[in-house]
């Protein structure tokens, strides 16, 4: 009896850990046609909301994405690459370019009891994000883009999809 007891306590402790690292990652996916208000705040999706992680806090980090568009990190996702950045070193002019031009675009914000955030103005502007929105589920992330210009930075040839999908995934 007290062999089953250890192993069902062992097992709950596994289990009970795995439930931590699986609340912790975040999954995102598909597009969503959303709008902003008149001040600049967007309502996340439903389903994109659903899948935050679930530890009590609704900060998340808004940063500039590499293309014309906003990226939504849950913090726990964002604290990865924070924690990858700031680790670089700073007697290396290379590095500190990087980290001077990541930490400048970036912006916490916190959902408020109706599921919006207030994206602060110079990011709008840097997005070119007007009344219409698409919100995309990107894995870990969720990106903020302009309709018009995410149309400019989708693959628009299916076989060149292909190939991209072969070079990358293909073992």
């Amino acid at each position: 009896m007290v062999f089953c007891g250890g192993i069902c306590q062992l097992f709950f402790y596994i289990c009970f850990e795995l439930r931590i690292v699986w609340i912790s990652m975040a999954f995102f996916s598909s597009e969503y046609d959303c709008k902003l208000d008149a001040k600049g705040r967007l309502v996340l999706p439903a389903k994109i909301k659903a899948q935050l992680p679930e530890n009590g806090t609704k900060e998340l980090m808004l940063r500039r994405g590499f293309e014309p568009c906003l990226v939504l990190y849950p913090m726990l996702e964002y604290k990865k690459i924070y924690n990858k950045i700031a680790g670089l070193n700073e007697f290396n002019e290379e590095f500190r370019m990087l980290q001077r031009n990541f930490f400048r675009g970036n912006a916490p914000v916190e959902l408020d009891s109706m599921g919006r955030f207030l994206i602060p103005k110079p990011m709008i502007r840097y997005s070119q994000l007007e009344k219409e929105v698409i919100v995309v589920g990107m894995g870990n992330r969720v990106e903020i883009w302009n309709p018009q210009l995410y149309e400019e930075y989708l693959i628009k040839d299916q076989s060149e999809f292909s190939q991209l999908a072969q070079k990358y995934l293909d073992e």
